[in-house]
């Protein structure tokens, strides 16, 4: 009798090791799909399966074995990690998950804060004015403190390459992108509302991820930027850059996207705005942090990097868990400093502005 109630227990373990080993291999092929629905059907599958397959294995009684909630199945850390995608990651790519299946190409992504708020400034540049010759405005203009401030930006994949393995970095991405700034004198009817300032911001980006997924390094961006105001003679302001960017994040949560660029030389006769760099700067950083998805804090710092003559711009946006309709979050911005628009990049100011900021696509 002892050796036989010694070889039950040894029997059902040889029964059920094979199981144990088939059960870890199934989930691991279901944490190794990329897409997030496919993953979580494979995972309820699996449990369904396996709620089956266990019922002939039931030989006790209804009344010696009490009827409980069917087992959870536990999702691995490593799974839960991989869901909650870091702004840097989701914006730029970077785990290479935004694939369109079946097509070559790729939906336009957020770039910078999409938004439409109305602002008022401290000190409306009335008179604008540029060292270049025939830039200075000769009579004041009749301006509104308060006027609409809106921008739209966005971005798209070009092409990409993975495993690269070359200095660190393991992909590569291009983009092209583009931003439109507007300052509208929406509430100055005395002047038909004018479209004060427009700025144009098209950009190629190429994007070499490092594959780390630890607070560090993420990712380093060479890129290549026009910026002009699309307006001629006295007004017109533009220039080209050059720069290399770095990204960082911390704990998911908390980012930084540091850069410097060096400006691209102009003949004497085509440069709007020689002094430019003196005034909009050298070099700028955005820090971001988001204590939810649906609330953020973003700090853009610029500088000239001038320590007798310093001068520099801050922007501080915060977006509110307060959604205004469906596509839409209440957006407060506030902004201090030197070039706040081109027309504007060597005109001091102090702006509060409060409107709605829309959802990423």
């Amino acid at each position: 009798m002892k050796l036989r109630a010694l070889s039950l227990p040894a029997a059902l373990y040889a029964a059920f090791l094979p199981l144990a080993s088939a059960a870890e291999s199934e989930f691991l092929q279901c944490a190794s799909r990329p897409n997030d629905s496919e993953r979580l059907k494979c995972y309820d599958d699996l449990a369904s399966a396996r709620l089956r397959t266990s019922a002939p294995f039931q030989v006790m009684s209804a009344e010696a074995a009490p009827v409980g909630p069917a087992p959870e199945i536990v999702v691995p850390e490593r799974e839960r990690a991989r869901k909650e995608r870091s702004y840097l990651t989701r914006t730029w790519n970077l785990d290479g998950r935004n694939r369109e299946n079946g097509t070559q190409l790729t939906p336009l992504r957020p770039y910078r804060t999409s938004y439409l708020i109305a602002r008022t400034s401290s000190r409306t540049n009335r008179q604008p004015a540029s060292p270049a010759p025939g830039h200075t405005t000769a009579t004041p203009l009749d301006l509104d403190a308060l006027e609409a401030k809106f921008q739209f930006s966005f971005k798209a994949e070009i092409m990409n390459y993975r495993q690269i393995d070359w200095l660190g970095f393991n992909d590569f991405r291009l983009w092209g992108a583009y931003t439109q700034q507007s300052n509208w004198q929406a509430f100055n009817a005395r002047n038909s509302s004018p479209f004060r300032e427009t700025n144009y911001e098209p950009e190629l980006i190429a994007t070499f991820g490092t594959g780390n997924t630890a607070s560090s390094l993420k990712m380093v961006n060479l890129g290549l930027v026009h910026q002009s105001n699309g307006k001629g003679a006295t007004n017109s302001r533009s220039w080209n850059r050059a720069y290399v960017q770095g990204g960082w994040e911390w704990d998911n949560n908390l980012s930084m996207l540091a850069r410097g660029w060096w400006r691209i030389p102009e003949s004497v006769v085509n440069d709007d705005n020689p002094d430019i760099e003196d005034f909009v700067g050298r070099a700028d950083a955005m820090i971001r942090w988001e204590p939810s998805r649906t609330q953020s804090v973003t700090l853009l710092l610029r500088n000239n990097l001038y320590l007798g003559h310093n001068r520099g711009f801050m922007q501080l946006d915060w977006t509110t868990p307060v959604f205004v309709g469906k596509s839409a979050k209440l957006h407060a911005q506030v902004t201090t400093g030197y070039g706040e628009s081109l027309i504007d990049y060597n005109h001091r100011q102090t702006t509060f502005g409060l409107g709605v900021s829309f959802r990423e696509w």
